[in-house]
């Protein structure tokens, strides 16, 4: 694991390393932002255009669709990595993703080839989905793993630095499209660009990853990970609460950043009416905000510990959701849609600066890769892959109001599971 920094030498992080761990997250995430990103620009491309509300859920429900593909790629790939090693895996992975981006971003339209376009739109999600499912876990368990005792959370804040930075490269091309291209352009083909931009970055996540070495606790541990018969049954019997808690607290991670970085575009352009312009804006600021607060909010959980941070995150977005969404009405201007971002993607960094050495840390390293790998994916695919159909059903129905309840409820949830952690944040992996 490392040896504990001193005062007379204190520990240099290596960045170089932790980018090249992070790099193909930044990539999963952005490609697979992309996509929800520009939904409301691109849906009639691969659905019937005659109902332009009804192609939207349809493209939704592609989404939420692939994401039930996650938690056997979590599975497989989690597999994988806890047998064969994390480097391997995270390679896998990040080639899965951009062919998948690639592929979405050369797809023929509804009117070219009809049913066989959302077709083989729902095959290369599904590509993303198994890959998504393998990556997150993965990268989480090798931040972790390569971290010395009291830096995890320095190491893990590395996570959501890359996927801040992606989320915030992808929210940048809505301005810059939104900007330049006019709205038929964009709906006709502007929206290829980034996802063909995305299968490119791929070969540079590989290059960064090809000289990474495996992590000190899988050599160690690898005989003994092989060795594991029925590695999920084995997590519920031996860790169950381990279990639960990761499901509570992934619970309105997952809520939280499908609402702020996914769902809240298509409702304020599409059901309020509000310029995309000012709306990606917003999302942009509120993203940079996000990337800049992790490795400081990473080091005071180092420091404090990780649930006062766990409890203010959740907390806060129990009693400000509500409040927030009512701030988006057809006359909103830039300022309400900053406070909106800012606000929410403010609170969401004290958790995501240290989810990977939260749910690292919960698990052995031989049931590592595999554990997070089903149990948070599975929460992500039932409430994650969900939430941009939910909201747009709910729209269409005239109640999107229904969803900031939703998403409160599951933070009062979240927050009892939280009380529940034992903290662990200057205690060694297990």
């Amino acid at each position: 694991m490392g040896v504990k920094a001193t005062a007379a030498a204190p520990h240099r992080l290596p960045v170089r390393t932790l980018i090249a761990a992070s790099i193909g997250n930044a990539i999963e995430w952005y490609d697979w932002t992309v996509y929800a990103t520009f939904v409301v620009y691109f849906s009639t491309q691969f659905f019937p255009k005659e109902d332009a509300s009804l192609a939207l859920i349809q493209t939704t429900a592609t989404y939420a669709l692939a994401f039930f593909f996650r938690p056997l790629g979590g599975w497989m790939l989690g597999r994988f990595a806890d047998t064969k090693g994390r480097k391997a895996a995270m390679i896998l992975t990040i080639l899965l993703m951009a062919g998948g981006s690639m592929v979405i971003g050369i797809l023929p339209t509804f009117e070219q080839v009809g049913w066989l376009a959302p077709i083989l739109l729902l095959l290369a999600r599904i590509a993303q989905g198994l890959s998504l499912g393998g990556e997150v876990s993965n990268a989480s368990a090798y931040l972790a793993e390569i971290a010395p005792e009291g830096y995890r959370g320095r190491y893990s804040a590395f996570f959501y630095i890359s996927t801040g930075s992606a989320l915030l490269l992808a929210s940048l091309f809505g301005v810059l499209l939104a900007t330049t291209l006019s709205d038929a352009d964009l709906r006709a083909w502007g929206w290829r660009i980034p996802f063909i931009i995305g299968g490119l970055l791929a070969l540079v996540g590989v290059y960064l990853r090809r000289n990474l070495a495996e992590t000190h606790l899988f050599e160690a541990n690898k005989d003994k990970a092989r060795t594991v018969h029925n590695p999920l049954l084995r997590s519920l019997t031996h860790h169950p609460k381990a279990v639960a808690q990761l499901v509570g607290v992934t619970l309105l991670s997952t809520l939280t950043y499908y609402t702020f970085f996914s769902a809240l575009t298509p409702y304020a352009v599409g059901t309020h009416g509000l310029p995309g312009a000012d709306v990606f804006i917003a999302l942009s600021a509120g993203t940079a905000l996000f990337v800049l607060l992790q490795y400081p909010f990473g080091a005071l959980s180092d420091r404090f510990g990780r649930k006062p941070q766990l409890l203010v995150w959740s907390a806060g977005l129990a009693l400000l959701i509500i409040p927030l969404s009512k701030l988006i009405t057809p006359d909103a201007g830039l300022p309400q849609l900053l406070v909106v971002f800012c606000t929410g993607l403010g609170l969401y960094a004290m958790m995501t600066c240290i989810a990977p050495a939260i749910m690292s840390e919960l698990f052995p390293t031989e049931l590592r890769g595999t554990s997070i790998g089903a149990w948070y994916n599975t929460t992500v695919a039932t409430f994650g892959g969900t939430a941009p159909l939910v909201i747009a059903t709910l729209a269409r129905w005239g109640r999107s109001d229904l969803f900031f309840i939703y998403l409160a409820v599951g933070a009062a949830i979240s927050f009892v599971t939280v009380l529940s952690l034992r903290e662990t944040a200057h205690e060694p992996l297990k």
